[in-house]
């Protein structure tokens, strides 16, 4: 296949390479104006293209991997418009990229993916597999829905892959737990598994309380529970890993809230639903971004 991968971050590199490796014709669409991006993995060099007009042209799957609230702005900045055949796949952390898309969803085979597998770049041109994991692939249209021989694509190229007909119900429950993990660790600066410690207990207990009463509001399948030992051992699973919250923050970069808790608590607001802990949460970091932002103006 013919593959464009718009963001080569961690993942987006991950996939790349992955790709590559196992026959496909891979791009990237990258910030950097390079015509070439090169990446060293497992002492291997990778090579790219980068920005091509014809690579958007001839492309049979986009793979954005970028962050949510860039996920608009990446398709827009193409020099070629979009096949309305190509197939389009979103990768990110959050829920709500959906609604900034609507005409690709009305023309495109478009579909949501999760993943846990662990990527770190110690340098742009440098990455690093942390940790194995999962990718779950579903239909955000009817479209879409006619793509599931992607899910042999990519596990053929980075197992294990599973085809999701809910995909909706994986995405809640990664959310739920983007929503302790993220923004906790972005404002106490902290690695994933410190929030294990006692004194996070009871917080942590109020704010999965508050996305089960919401996903419940929402159709989704969820037993109180079940998720809140999902979400511990995520936390164990992942205890020496920076949450790409903290990373923001820890940068001054523009954090993935608004499709995070914010995701939530729009969701909530429909329904009638209070979440005060999410709520503080989500004023916090805003307050964070805006002083970062008032900073910048001067």
């Amino acid at each position: 296949m013919n593959i464009l991968v718009i963001g080569p971050g961690a993942i987006g590199s991950l996939w790349a390479i992955k790709l590559q490796q196992d026959g496909h014709q891979v791009a990237v669409f990258g910030r950097q104006t390079d015509s070439e991006y090169q990446c060293q993995f497992d002492e291997s060099c990778y090579t790219f293209n980068n920005r091509q007009a014809d690579d958007v042209t001839h492309a049979d799957l986009i793979l954005v991997t970028v962050k949510a609230w860039q996920v608009a702005s990446a398709l827009d900045s193409l020099p070629q418009p979009i096949n309305p055949d190509t197939i389009i796949m979103l990768m990110h952390n959050g829920m709500g990229s959906l609604d900034t898309i609507g005409s690709l969803l009305q023309t495109n085979p478009v579909l949501l993916a999760t993943t846990t597998h662990g990527a770190f770049k110690p340098s742009s041109s440098q990455l690093i597999h942390t940790g194995q994991g999962e990718t779950l692939i579903g239909a955000a249209n009817a479209q879409g829905g006619r793509c599931q021989f992607l899910r042999d694509v990519f596990d053929h190229a980075l197992p294990a892959v599973h085809w999701h007909p809910q995909i909706e119900h994986a995405l809640w429950r990664k959310l739920a737990v983007n929503c302790v993990i993220n923004p906790l660790t972005a404002i106490h600066q902290c690695p994933n598994g410190e929030l294990a410690r006692p004194e996070y207990q009871a917080i942590i207990t109020r704010l999965i309380a508050e996305v089960s009463t919401v996903m419940t509001a929402e159709s989704i399948p969820v037993n109180l529970e079940q998720l809140t030992a999902h979400i511990y051992q995520v936390i164990h699973a992942t205890s020496k890993n920076q949450s790409s919250m903290h990373q923001d923050v820890y940068y001054r970069r523009k954090t993935e809230i608004d499709f995070i808790t914010g995701y939530l608590i729009r969701s909530a607001t429909k329904h009638g639903i209070a979440v005060p802990e999410n709520d503080t949460l989500y004023q916090h970091i805003k307050t964070l971004e805006q002083q970062w932002e008032s900073l910048n103006e001067l």
